[in-house]
């Protein structure tokens, strides 16, 4: 109670006529964190509903916790077993080294702690880039701090490679926030997914540190190329041969990105998103749907030159980032179709798209980014034609 009072004592210098009224969006940021936001609308119609913006983000953060666990764990995996190796190098082992830790890859604690160190530079620089962006176009448009920054963040350090140097960090949110959301009039009015421009940005700008081949150089000596890199060049076939099973890629302890490894995580994730009706079902089996049929199509059409052409769904499914961004990325509302059936075609045409990009493209076998930020151009297009279909179709009737 001290502290709500505390807030309702200086509130009246930040709002209008105050003498800090140009830093109400500060004020109002660190209030509605800490406490329900105690707005009400003044006039009808009134609609009574227990999810707000807050809850929204807040439900997707934690939907993202146990890719994080899995990501925490296999980074440290990585590490570690690279360690028995090479033995330990960089700053990281230092610190370990220094508290008596270890670096033991059979020790799923000294994996966690040992992952959380290539985290939490990452978060804490996207926190601090990308709210200082977001203070500064609250400020100045004299609006509240919006909430959706708190998921951006978290979906922009999951997609991140662990080793990426944090100066791109906070270059590729300084360009997510600013060119993929500002300048559209913030959250709610952006037609891409900042934390996806943000990395599409990075990519582009610095293909060697951000490729899907090679994401992996945490420790000098030791990179290699990610399982999905491995099926372009040579067959997803070879992953297995390597010692990579398919249930292996389910679980997610491989090679690639902090948060996109693990299928497993994700499905959580999406049962979660589901249950709390965050996240639109049509979307998932618009998505789904596209990425079979597609990929079907393609192991029946074959190629002698180009081995992805044999690669099934299954597959995939569980390589790259593709299950990532299906949970987290395609279901995100404001970027996504609105209408009903324009929820089936768009997450279809992403579908689609990412097996295109995949199999037709060998430079850039990810696919699933550029995929997403394709359907974001074309969501309301598709809502439009849609709408215009069924207002013919209506019209049709009362003839």
């Amino acid at each position: 109670m001290g502290l709500r009072n505390f807030f309702d004592r200086i509130e009246p210098n930040f709002t209008k006529g105050g003498r800090w009224e140009k830093y109400f969006p500060i004020y109002e940021m660190v209030e509605s964190f800490l406490y329900t936001p105690k707005t009400v609308t003044t006039g009808a119609p009134h609609a009574r509903s227990y999810v707000d913006m807050k809850r929204i983000m807040t439900y997707v953060v934690i939907a993202t916790i146990p890719a994080i666990l899995v990501g925490l764990y296999n980074i440290g995996f990585q590490v570690n077993t690279a360690f028995e190796t090479l033995g330990p190098s960089g700053w990281r082992a230092t610190i370990l080294d220094a508290l008596g830790i270890g670096f033991n890859a059979a020790n799923p604690v000294l994996n966690m702690l040992h992952g959380l160190l290539y985290f939490l530079p990452i978060y804490i620089t996207t926190l601090v880039v990308g709210g200082i962006w977001e203070v500064i176009f609250a400020t100045i448009r004299r609006h509240e701090v919006n909430e959706g920054f708190l998921v951006t963040s978290m979906l922009y350090t999951l997609i991140m490679p662990p080793d990426v140097p944090l100066w791109q960090v906070g270059l590729g949110i300084s360009f997510g926030v600013v060119i993929g959301k500002e300048v559209f009039g913030g959250t709610g009015k952006n037609f891409l997914n900042p934390a996806l421009v943000g990395r599409a940005f990075l990519y582009f700008a610095y293909p060697a540190d951000m490729s899907g081949d090679t994401i992996w150089t945490p420790v000098d000596g030791f990179s290699g190329a990610t399982n999905l890199a491995v099926a372009a060049s040579r067959g997803y076939q070879e992953i297995v041969v390597g010692g990579t099973t398919w249930m292996d890629s389910f679980i997610g302890i491989e090679q690639g990105s902090i948060g996109e490894t693990s299928v497993l995580a994700c499905l959580i994730g999406l049962g979660f998103l589901l249950f709390t009706k965050i996240a639109n079902w049509r979307l998932i089996v618009g998505c789904l749907g596209g990425m079979i049929l597609f990929s079907s199509l393609l192991n029946l059409v074959g190629s002698d030159t180009n081995p992805m052409f044999a690669m099934p769904w299954y597959w995939h499914l569980v390589l790259g980032g593709y299950a990532f961004g299906l949970v987290f990325m395609v279901t995100e509302p404001v970027s996504a179709s609105h209408t009903n059936m324009g929820r089936f075609i768009y997450g279809a045409l992403i579908g689609f798209m990412v097996v295109m990009i995949r199999v037709v493209n060998p430079a850039f076998p990810e696919g699933m980014m550029l995929a997403i930020l394709f359907g974001n151009v074309f969501a309301p297009l598709i809502d439009y034609f849609v709408v215009q279909s069924n207002i013919r179709r209506r019209a049709r009737r009362n003839v």
